[in-house]
Parts: structure tokens; C-alpha cells; sequence
């Protein structure tokens, strides 16, 4: 079993940033996640250094590959936010150049397109969606990824049903993607035990966010649907600088509660310049499987009417249902284990007009922009 202090010993001996301090005390180690022999190291550096900094982050490389037990290695170079010691003028001085964080945009190769299926808000059932939406397009007979983006809460091991561990690659470099019910799916939750905190920092967090979207063999790819995590952060707009997203799909109840959070992710992805794919409302109703007596539990008709306000398609209504409960907790989508049911076919229309906007370019698609932070 390869210790945090094995894999800091062989650090010390790589040059930090600067180039004399030893890495370990130069305080640009940004996190180490130990998992079953793999290591996943992120080092915060100068984002304007990336490129001179590849020598350093191939050598920290290296020197844990060379601990014996070590069964493969990741060292990501991260961008830091300013110092404490930036001048607050600086900082806020309307000619001072961008700070980005992470990458530059740039497109997924052999992925066509990238979707986000996000929410304003937690527990509208935004995973299980995204989760029957890959399966959906993946039953329309495209090639289909999935990428489980909240790091916090990771839901697609137990929406899929995957207990496994992804494999590295042959060259020791990238992850291979598990795959379950045709759809290829990468997830913080296949590197830490179940139940266990992911307790990082921002950056830490825009690290592994980057990893294991482009440090993974996706291999060729019609949609990459990305689950994304509630409300409207970091992990948001690191997407939209660092990836051309084609759309986004945002997932409501109908209850105004949800509506008014569902309200902001919408404004988010404008003000990103990310289309609007559609609005899903989830749980919008509840039909009695004794009686057949239809209940709106949440209201009703929500989030098609507040879809209809913003001028963004609607892309249908998914009823509340035992079924779908009980066959995500047991790790089988609705749209595959009961295809002929009508919680199914409400999933696979979504899709279909999902499938169908992509093929001729969501309304206002346009290139992901460089955000500004100052």
C-alpha cells in the first residue's frame, strides 16, 4: 500500500516552480489522492508558466511512478488564484489581464458534442435524469459518455450499477471509462469509497474536474452528457471556459421553489453564452399504481410555463414513480429495464428532441467563451 509520505519523499527530490526549492516545501502541492495503487497529485502553478512547467510536472510524474507499488500516476498542473499579496487595484483594474482557471477552450477529441444537464438546486432528480438521458440516446443508437461532474455528490456508480474501478490506460497516462447499459461513464466515485467526503479546495476541485474529463479514453463519441452539480459555481463555469458546450438541459420540479432556482441556472448558461437545450420537469406528477387517481404532488405544468416566459424549448414531463426509484437505486435506468413503460417513453422523447436539436445546432449556439475573472 503506497503512503502519502512515500509519494512526498519522492517529490522532495523534483525542483518546484522556482526551480531550487524541492516541490514538497514549496508549497504549490495542491492535493494527493491515493487510490488502489494509483496516485493523483495537483500542483498549483502560475497559469502564464503552464508550458515551462510541463518539464516539473513530467518529472513529479515519474518520481512516483518509480515508488515500488505504485500502479500508475497523474500529476495535473493547476491555475491558483492570485496571492494574498496581488494588489487589490490590480485585482480589480479594468485593463488587467484574464486569470483563467484550468485550460483554454478547446474540443474533446473524437467527441462530437457536450452536453450539461444541470439544475438551480439539489434533489429535483437531476442525476437520474442525465442518467436516462445518456440511455436514451444511446437506444437511438449513438455512442454515448457520461461524466459525472458532482465531485460532491457522485451519483452515476449507483445510478449505472458499476462497482468496479476504472483501469489505466497502456500508457499509464489516461482512464479507461467503465461502461454499463451501452453508455461509457467516469466518475470521482469510482476513486474513493463509497460514502467517504471529498473535502478539497477550489482549485483542487477545477483539477480533478479537468482530469477526468480530458485525461480519460473516450474514445469516439456522438453526445458526452455531463452531470453537473447543483446551482451555479465553479464547476459550472469551468465547463463553459473549458470545453465547447453544445447546450444544456436544465431539470426542475414544477413548484415554484424549484422554478426560482431553476430561474438562475437558466440566466448562468446565458450569460456564458452556453444555448438552452430545453427545460425537463421531473416528478410532475404522481399516478396512484391502486387506483389509477393522478395526484400533482409538486404542482403541475411549472416548468413548461416558465419555459414557454423564456422563450426555451420544453422538453417534456417525467412523472413521479416507484418504478423509477426502485430501479435507480438498484443500479438499472428506467429506459433500459422497462423500456415498454411509460416512465421510459417520457425519457425517450426527451432524448429524441435532445438527439434532434443537436443534429441542426441548438438556437444560438456559439463558441465557449473566455470568462474574466477579476
Amino acid at each position: 500500500m503506497v503512503s502519502r509520505d512515500e509519494v512526498m519523499a519522492a517529490l522532495a527530490a523534483v525542483p518546484g516552480p522556482e526551480g531550487r526549492t524541492p516541490l514538497t516545501e514549496s508549497g504549490a502541492i495542491s492535493g494527493i489522492t491515493i487510490r488502489d495503487g494509483k496516485v493523483f497529485v495537483a500542483i498549483a502553478i502560475d497559469p502564464a508558466r503552464a508550458k515551462a512547467m510541463e518539464p516539473m510536472r513530467a518529472r513529479a510524474e515519474d518520481a512516483i511512478k518509480s515508488i515500488s507499488g505504485v500502479a500508475g500516476a497523474v500529476v495535473t498542473l493547476t491555475a491558483e488564484a492570485a496571492r494574498a499579496g496581488a494588489t487589490p487595484a490590480h485585482a480589480h483594474h479594468a485593463d488587467a489581464p484574464p486569470r483563467r482557471h484550468g485550460r483554454p477552450s478547446e474540443p474533446l477529441p473524437g467527441v462530437k458534442h457536450i452536453i450539461a444537464v444541470a439544475s438551480g438546486k439539489g434533489g429535483v432528480g437531476k442525476s437520474t435524469v442525465a442518467c436516462n438521458l445518456a440511455v436514451g440516446l444511446a437506444k437511438l443508437g449513438l455512442k454515448v459518455g457520461v461524466l459525472d461532474a458532482d465531485l460532491f455528490g457522485p451519483s452515476m456508480p449507483k445510478l449505472f450499477g458499476i462497482h468496479s474501478k476504472p483501469s489505466l490506460a497502456p500508457d499509464g497516462q489516461k482512464l479507461v471509462p467503465l461502461e454499463s447499459f451501452g453508455v461509457k461513464v467516469m466518475s470521482i466515485g469510482f476513486l474513493i469509497d463509497e460514502g467517504a467526503p471529498v473535502v478539497w479546495r477550489g482549485p483542487m476541485v477545477i483539477s480533478a474536474l479537468n482530469q477526468l474529463l480530458r485525461e480519460v479514453v473516450w474514445g469516439e463519441l456522438d453526445v458526452l452528457v455531463v452531470d453537473m452539480p447543483p446551482g451555479t459555481g465553479d464547476t459550472q463555469l469551468t465547463m463553459a471556459q473549458n470545453v465547447p458546450l453544445a447546450g444544456a438541459v436544465i431539470v426542475s420540479t414544477p413548484q415554484d421553489l424549484a422554478l426560482i432556482d431553476a430561474r438562475r441556472g437558466i440566466a448562468m448558461f446565458g450569460q456564458v453564452k452556453v444555448p438552452l437545450l430545453g427545460v425537463v420537469e421531473n416528478m410532475s406528477y404522481f399516478l396512484c399504481p391502486h387506483c389509477g387517481q393522478r395526484t400533482d404532488v409538486f404542482s403541475h405544468g411549472g416548468a413548461r410555463r416558465e419555459a414557454e416566459k423564456l422563450g426555451v424549448p420544453f422538453l417534456g414531463e417525467v412523472p413521479l414513480d416507484v418504478a423509477i426509484r426502485a430501479n435507480s437505486d438498484d443500479g438499472r435506468p428506467i429506459v433500459a429495464s422497462l423500456p415498454e413503460s411509460t416512465h421510459a417513453s417520457a425519457f425517450l422523447e426527451i432524448a429524441r428532441r435532445v438527439a434532434d436539436t443537436l443534429a441542426v445546432g441548438a438556437p444560438g449556439a456559439k463558441p465557449a467563451p473566455r470568462i474574466r475573472f477579476q
